[in-house]
């Protein structure tokens, strides 16, 4: 039985400003059997106005936008609790952007540059509604290395590393092992073969990481990872 069959298509939110790349994105999107754009929005106070009156499963968020940009639209759906099941890719032009850390920080699911293949975003929604594993994952990984090193896109709100030590004293060690191997960018059946377990064991680990450490997903633990210093980045 498909996803469409069992619960209906991944409802998708577009906010960006320019007209022309929604209506693209648009008929992608609503070319899927499992997926439909349900509404649209061309600045980040829309996007919130449109996450708050859908209730859609991903929003695709151009982070630069008038007035209310991506970033600021993504803290306010994160904050709101009614809408913590709405999952929030962001849409850049470079992919080697300080606002990226910034967002993932704010709660965004991952991100994806709008130069990719039609395949890779329809891929990011699947993705970012599963939860499995953060977007572009070529770049992703060396990004957030290279800015949390650098201290770059700080967070003057950030927790301080006393309290990141709290929360990780909660963790088990097998919790512990897998949040390091999430933040190495593994997948739930890569992590299953390397810990040899099964994947529905690695899925409920993640599961009870993200709720002792407060992440709304696995990009939220891959952040928590390297600024509490679990993971210590490697810069090329």
């Amino acid at each position: 039985m498909t996803r469409t069959e069992e619960t209906g298509p991944i409802r998708v939110l577009l906010a960006d400003d320019q007209a022309l790349l929604r209506s693209a994105f648009k008929v992608l999107v609503n070319s899927e059997p499992d997926m439909e754009v349900v509404a649209e929005a061309a600045d980040g106070a829309e996007a919130v106005a449109r996450a708050r009156d859908e209730r859609p499963d991903v929003v695709l968020m151009d982070i630069r936008m008038p007035g209310t940009d991506g970033l600021a639209a993504t803290r306010l759906i994160t904050a709101d609790p009614e809408l913590a099941a709405v999952r929030i890719v962001m849409l850049t032009t470079f992919e080697v952007d300080e606002y990226v850390v910034q967002s993932l920080r704010a709660g965004a699911s991952g991100f994806l540059g709008k130069g990719a293949e039609p395949e890779e975003l329809l891929g990011a929604i699947r993705i970012a509604h599963g939860g499995e594993a953060l977007l572009s994952p070529a770049a992703t990984k060396g990004l957030i290395a290279r800015f949390l090193a650098q201290g770059g896109g700080a967070d003057p709100d950030r927790e301080t590393a006393p309290s990141y030590a709290e929360r990780l004293a909660a963790l088990t060690a097998r919790e512990r092992e897998v949040l390091v191997l999430v933040a190495g960018g593994h997948s739930n059946d890569e992590i299953a073969e390397r810990l040899d377990v099964s994947p529905l064991t690695v899925k409920t680990h993640v599961n009870r990481t993200m709720a002792k450490l407060g992440a709304r997903d696995r990009a939220q633990l891959v952040v928590t990872a390297y600024e509490s210093g679990l993971v210590r980045p490697r810069v090329e």
